[in-house]
């Protein structure tokens, strides 16, 4: 039984309308305008959900979790208004979105485009610890390159992407990630346990805790869902401590 099960996606973005639109095409998701000025992506399952949440503060210093995506070509995404890093030193294409985020594209044939969102990859000082540590919360399975540069978590139950990366980075987190993930969880004090730092509790507005791993990345954890809640209440919180 996992500690966790994967829920959503929250990003957060100055112009939340603009952003939700080039991310919509890029995972190939319908788009909803929400009443607060953000948006909501929508798939063909509930954790397909992408959460892009209005925040006051543009991308400043390199992203530390983006996002890893398929597509035909390169020039596919360039088409919807993101802009070019390095088109030539991987076997992926590395772009930002139209905010200046980094966000890396793997070329495809038509029949190999799902998952659209082909993982999500963090920076880290430890890969193989994050790794083991979010493996052990999710129930899932640890892979590791052969050198041990980078680690990753698969087979994630219900997780609309094949992998979560952890890759090493000398430098340590400095600002809130714009990009974190939700979590459906039954045993928040187990998951502080292992080595999550709680950054905010449920009060009136908000009914999820924010939590960080063992690195300082943070993410939401929302008690299971009730029987018949087919929708949240309220929109995840981007505003939140990190």
């Amino acid at each position: 039984m996992p500690l966790a099960t994967y829920k959503d996606l929250c990003i957060d973005a100055v112009d939340a309308r603009r952003m939700g639109e080039f991310w919509a095409k890029v995972l190939d998701l319908d788009l909803e305008e929400l009443d607060d000025g953000d948006t909501r992506l929508t798939g063909s399952t509930p954790q397909h959900t992408v959460w892009i949440n209005t925040v006051p503060e543009p991308v400043s210093v390199k992203q530390r979790v983006h996002l890893d995506v398929a597509a035909r070509t390169v020039d596919d995404v360039l088409g919807l208004g993101a802009s070019p890093v390095d088109l030539e030193s991987f076997r992926w294409k590395v772009l930002r979105d139209p905010e200046g985020g980094e966000l890396c594209v793997f070329e495809r044939d038509s029949e190999a485009l799902e998952p659209r969102l082909f993982e999500i990859v963090v920076d880290s000082v430890d890969p193989a610890a994050q790794a083991a540590w979010w493996a052990d919360v999710l129930d899932a399975t640890v892979g590791r390159e052969e050198n041990d540069r980078y680690s990753w978590v698969e087979g994630i139950v219900g997780a609309p992407f094949d992998y979560l990366v952890f890759v090493p980075v000398p430098e340590a987190k400095t600002v809130k990630n714009r990009i974190h993930i939700d979590v459906e969880a039954g045993d928040i004090p187990d998951i502080v346990g292992r080595g999550a730092t709680r950054l905010r509790e449920p009060d009136d507005e908000v009914r999820w805790t924010v939590l960080a791993d063992p690195e300082g990345n943070e993410f939401c954890a929302f008690e299971p869902r009730r029987i018949n809640d087919d929708v949240d209440p309220l929109p995840p919180e981007a505003d939140f401590p990190g």
